[in-house]
């Protein structure tokens, strides 16, 4: 059991870490396997999120677009 928090594996993704702490969680990676799969989520959720975001459906920004027209009309009223 690994005393690394997910802050402490962003911090060292991020390589926000002290030399220090970079050497006592790339020792505990090569120990604990748990605190590898962490390290291996953290990884995957990070590429996820550099992704291009997808476009709206056409439906759903017209439907934004209405409520919005609504709004407008009945609080200018």
């Amino acid at each position: 059991m690994s005393i690394f928090t997910q802050e402490d594996l962003l911090l060292y993704l991020y390589k926000e870490t002290s030399p220090e702490q970079t050497a006592a969680i790339e020792a505990a990676l090569k120990q604990d396997w748990s605190l590898r799969e962490k390290l291996t989520i953290l990884q995957e959720s990070i590429k996820e999120l550099e992704q291009p975001l997808q476009s709206p459906r056409m439906e759903s920004i017209l439907n934004v677009l209405a409520y919005a027209r609504e709004t407008t009309v009945e609080t200018t009223h």
